[in-house]
């Protein structure tokens, strides 16, 4: 295993004076969870990157290291209410952070605020970020943390919407696939498309990705494409049906060695992001007056897992 020390000679304290820390960032990632993380990994190489923990106990936990890949890095962390100034803020937190990140994310004092995270936050980000630039994107890159540090699953893309194109030039220096994306309503819903059909099954039969391609999840899988079809293309998604199950089975063949984001939370005792994803669905087919009952059956079933015993 190789050493990554991202231009500081070792991990200190922010506020350490042995450290030239900048005062401000071209980037900071606020979210240092497994995909959080992948991405500062990866911008570290051509960038300063701050990288905003939960707290200060994880922010200190961090600098002495986690492996990312092969590498173990020690990122220049911070815990929220000691965040620097940063150029461009990306959100990767979970979805039921969202408006503390975004308030995080304004004390920054950025040019423009990312959000690459699942769902559909953009209205909670800028509600509780009163900046000009404040967006949600898209990416499907892959990731997953387990004892021994983060592992990278899934080359995915980066699309950004307009007015973010300083960000994508910085993330494509960085060896990610990041491109403006001019309307970036369809991909999020794209998105959105896959992760519902992904993300659940995944966590109620606790397999990766690929394994729902097979018998007997293939046909929950489709089931839950053809569904939810109709009622995100009613919200602008622009793809055809034949187009949106093959979009769904090639991200889970593209991610096959994959643990999804919910089948993570599931396996390590957290809540998952069900009501961000398969609520929002729920929500939107009621608002259209569309049948999903094997998307409420599965929302059903993973809430059940999710409760706590007793």
């Amino acid at each position: 295993m190789t050493t990554f020390q991202p231009l500081i000679a070792a991990a200190a304290s922010p506020s350490s004076q042995t450290i030239p820390y900048p005062a401000r960032y071209p980037v900071a990632i606020i979210g240092a969870g497994a995909l959080g993380l992948s991405f500062a990994a990866r911008i570290a190489r051509t960038l300063r990157v701050a990288v905003v923990a939960r707290d200060r106990a994880a922010a200190a936990r961090l600098r002495q290291g986690v492996r990312v890949g092969d590498t173990l890095f020690q990122p220049e962390a911070w815990a929220p209410e000691e965040a620097p100034q940063a150029d461009w803020v990306i959100v990767l937190v979970k979805t039921w952070d969202t408006a503390a990140a975004a308030r995080s994310a304004a004390r920054m004092q950025p040019l423009g605020v990312l959000s690459l995270q699942n769902g559909l936050v953009e209205p909670v980000l800028q509600a509780h970020c009163p900046l000009p630039r404040v967006a949600q994107g898209i990416t499907t890159t892959g990731a997953f943390r387990d004892a021994s540090g983060v592992t990278p699953s899934g080359d995915g893309e980066v699309l950004v919407p307009p007015g973010f194109e300083a960000l994508a030039s910085m993330l494509a220096r960085a060896g990610l696939d990041a491109r403006v994306e001019d309307d970036i309503v369809p991909a999020r819903l794209t998105k959105l498309l896959v992760n519902l059909a992904i993300n659940p099954l995944a966590a109620l039969f606790r397999v990766r990705n690929g394994e729902l391609l097979e018998a007997p999840y293939r046909l929950w899988l489709d089931a839950l494409v053809a569904e939810a079809w109709p009622v995100l293309c009613a919200e602008g998604l622009a793809l055809d049906e034949a187009a949106a199950h093959a979009r769904v089975r090639a991200v889970a063949q593209a991610t096959a060695t994959n643990r999804a984001s919910m089948l993570q939370d599931v396996l390590a005792g957290r809540p998952t992001e069900l009501d961000a994803i398969t609520g929002v669905l729920i929500e939107l087919a009621a608002r259209q007056g569309a049948a999903v009952p094997t998307h409420r059956a599965v929302h059903r079933l993973l809430s059940l897992v999710e409760a706590p015993a007793g």
